[in-house]
């Protein structure tokens, strides 16, 4: 089991894998069509759009979070019954 400290890279890594994956094939299957060859090239431009979407999530993800985090009001600090009949 991976530690929980690697969390975002794995998410990057898993986002980049499968976004890359069908992006390269829907972009594959517009510009060319399904075809006899289409697996095999497919699975040719899979690996070099992964090589492009990994680093490029890595470096863009902390960026969108920020800016997330200033689209999505916050919610303000509500007790949850514990901490209710805490008081």
């Amino acid at each position: 089991m991976i530690q929980r400290r690697y969390t975002q890279l794995v998410f990057s890594f898993m986002m980049a894998l499968f976004m890359s994956g069908i992006m390269s094939l829907a972009v594959l299957l517009i510009n060319v069509g399904a075809n006899e060859g289409t697996l095999a090239r497919w699975l040719t431009t899979w690996p070099m759009t992964f090589s492009i979407a990994l680093p490029t999530i890595l470096l863009i993800s902390p960026v969108v979070k920020r800016l997330v985090d200033l689209m999505v009001m916050q919610q303000p600090n509500v007790k949850t019954e514990v901490e209710v009949e805490a008081e």
